[in-house]
């Protein structure tokens, strides 16, 4: 019990994480889509909450209010956009990014259809919570299949093997210019912006343990 309350420090190899980023299975996929689909329904809900978006949702609702689109399919634009990105920073592709960039768009498109937009601050507060829970766990999920990093994770990653830099700090970087641009563009921001880039990480770290807990095996993990 005591060992299932320590949050991970690493990403933990389990019984479905791929040998290679094109190793596909029919039980890896339905894995890896069931966890970006999650993903997908934590940000339909951390926007239907109506305290604040994501730093990229953020990004994604100013983009989709300048273009008059929805915020689903900025989300998928800016997914395709930044893979394309990938190519003259030389990141290898995998099943992984392309399929991110194409469930979560739709799940979230999903979500955004079916969840109610709230207005009392209590049922927000609840969305906001069950968000970042779907959220981080999703990204755990298809995080261990091993099928490539999500479009953002993989120029993250990018930028850290060319420039040095530390990954936090890229990372940082990166979420602040988004969600200023974001802003600019009109996008919706509040409370639980910050709530969730204070929370984001524990609640991937808490996925990764639930994960080592189902599925992992004994000797083999790796530092994120």
């Amino acid at each position: 019990m005591m060992k299932f309350l320590m949050p991970s420090r690493t990403i933990p190899h389990t019984t479905w994480t791929a040998s290679s980023r094109w190793d596909t299975s029919i039980s890896r996929l339905l894995i890896l889509t069931f966890g970006l689909f999650l993903f997908g329904i934590g940000e339909s809900l951390y926007i239907q909450s109506n305290l604040g978006n994501s730093p990229w949702a953020v990004f994604a609702d100013g983009v989709a209010k300048m273009t008059g689109t929805t915020i689903a399919w900025s989300t998928f634009a800016i997914s395709c956009a930044v893979v394309l990105l990938w190519i003259p920073l030389k990141e290898k592709y995998g099943i992984g990014p392309i399929a991110n960039t194409i469930v979560v768009p739709w799940a979230m498109n999903v979500g955004l259809t079916f969840i109610p937009r709230q207005t009392p601050i209590t049922s927000g507060a609840l969305f906001l919570l069950i968000g970042i829970a779907c959220v981080g766990l999703g990204s755990a999920i298809y995080i261990t299949c091993g099928l490539g990093a999500g479009p953002r994770q993989g120029m993250m990653t990018a930028l850290h093997r060319i420039t040095g830099i530390r990954v936090a700090r890229i990372t940082t970087s990166i979420e602040v210019v988004v969600f200023t641009l974001g802003v600019l563009m009109g996008g919706k921001y509040g409370i639980g912006t910050l709530v969730f880039a204070l929370c984001i990480g524990p609640a991937v770290a808490i996925g990764f343990t639930l994960m080592r807990e189902i599925g992992g095996t004994p000797t083999h993990e790796h530092t994120s």
